[in-house]
């Protein structure tokens, strides 16, 4: 059945992880849905990190970078998740701007996956939670104003 069904174990392990993105980007967007004019930047930004940190998905994290480098190095069926990944998450995340994505929004968007994505990696690699977290609250505290420029 997991032949016929998914090719093979890694063709599963793929279905798995493409699920969680999908469910992470409608999470995003749910959480993206529910700002308004008065809702602080920072405060979302900090929702989607406890979200992302949560112990729960942590396994999923793990399964994700294990596929994601896999897919760096070219592996069969692996190699999927590099289509359209980045300009996806870019997509989704700059539905909480509510403006045009120009080219330097977009600029910094991608900027934001990939800080989130890194310290993600190191508190996967580290279990440093306070440390990552520290590092992410400096994050946070950069981009919110130029999150809420992008808005107004």
């Amino acid at each position: 059945m997991l032949s016929h069904h998914f090719g093979s174990k890694d063709g599963l392990w793929l279905a798995i992880v493409e699920e969680v993105e999908r469910r992470q980007r409608a999470a995003l967007a749910e959480l993206l849905t529910a700002i308004d004019d008065d809702t602080d930047p920072a405060s979302v930004m900090r929702r989607w990190w406890a979200h992302l940190t949560d112990p729960a998905l942590l396994a999923n994290a793990r399964l994700f970078f294990e596929l994601y480098g896999q897919a760096l190095v070219g592996r069969q069926p692996a190699v999927r998740l590099l289509e359209g990944d980045i300009e996806s998450w870019v997509e989704s995340a700059g539905a909480g701007v509510g403006s045009e994505l120009g080219p330097e929004v977009r600029a910094f968007l991608r900027l934001g996956i990939a800080v989130t994505r890194g310290l993600l990696l190191d508190l996967l690699a580290t279990g440093d939670r306070v440390g990552v977290d520290a590092a992410m609250e400096q994050w946070i505290v950069l981009a919110a104003p130029v999150v809420a420029a992008a808005r107004d």
